[in-house]
């Protein structure tokens, strides 16, 4: 199948179950939000694919979710439906407001932890996708004091530095979900102007210009997370990426970078 238009051009520089609420779980009892305005099909194909992609990268499995903005109501955001994600289809899109609350009268169950995307896009007005992903290799740099470093170019972005969300820290004990804005403001918090964050025994966030170069992002990410658990084992220092280089890799790879968006929709279909 020959892959579609893409959203738009790629640029710029033990797993915890994300739950599924229903209307019934909505506080305040308002009308459903108005919808931002109907989008080419084109851009929930690509949301749908980007999903699939990322099962079929292993930075998702049944659990974790992508999302983008609405690229013409910046107060609206899209995301599947509560559905594992290799099984997303464009028709199991959701609009949201930035309240987390589905729009035109959608009643169909969606993830809980959308308040990750929802105070993201609140707060960043340059992120225009999220992804949030429990991958395996990434979630021990969240429990130990070693951080996550950049071990190769593809994985610049993390050269900046990866914060880490403690969610014990504020909430205490909990079920360790981003189940409320609070929360959500939280997360945003520790996140800044930062493109990944950790969270800590969880797994972790990606946030992009488009949703190309979040999708990339996450793949990297678990990526970087295996070769430095490789690197590590053999002892002595790591020469990792000084933030320098990490940002003059970055800006080719946000360039080079729908390359491997083009193969990985190839390889899931649209």
């Amino acid at each position: 199948m020959q892959a579609g238009p893409c959203l738009c051009h790629f640029s710029g520089s033990a797993l915890a179950p994300s739950a599924a609420w229903s209307p019934a779980d909505l506080s305040g009892g308002g009308s459903s939000p108005a919808s931002g305005g109907p989008v080419d099909r084109a851009l929930l194909e690509d949301l749908a694919a980007a999903s699939r992609i990322l099962a079929y990268q292993g930075v998702v499995d049944a659990f974790g979710h992508v999302s983008m903005r609405h690229p013409n109501a910046p107060n609206r955001f899209f995301m599947s439906r509560g559905l594992a994600p290799a099984l997303v289809g464009a028709d199991d899109i959701q609009e949201f407001d930035l309240n987390c609350v589905t729009c035109d009268g959608d009643t169909r169950p969606s993830f809980l932890e959308r308040f990750i995307h929802g105070e993201i896009y609140r707060a960043r007005s340059d992120v225009m996708s999220v992804v949030h992903s429990h991958s395996p290799s990434v979630i021990p740099f969240g429990l130990v004091e070693t951080p996550m470093r950049a071990m190769f170019h593809n994985a610049a972005f993390l050269a900046a530095g990866v914060p880490v969300f403690d969610i014990g820290e504020k909430f205490g004990a909990t079920d360790m979900l981003v189940g409320n804005r609070e929360k959500g403001e939280a997360l945003v918090k520790e996140l800044a102007d930062k493109p990944v964050v950790l969270m800590r025994a969880h797994g972790s966030v990606a946030v992009g210009p488009d949703l190309q170069s979040a999708v990339f992002r996450a793949v990297y990410t678990e990526v970087n997370a295996r070769i430095q658990h490789q690197a590590s084992a053999y002892g002595g220092p790591i020469a990792a990426l000084s933030a320098e280089e990490g940002g003059l890799a970055d800006v080719i790879n946000m360039k080079a970078g729908q390359r491997a968006w083009d193969l990985w929709l190839k390889t899931v279909g649209r």
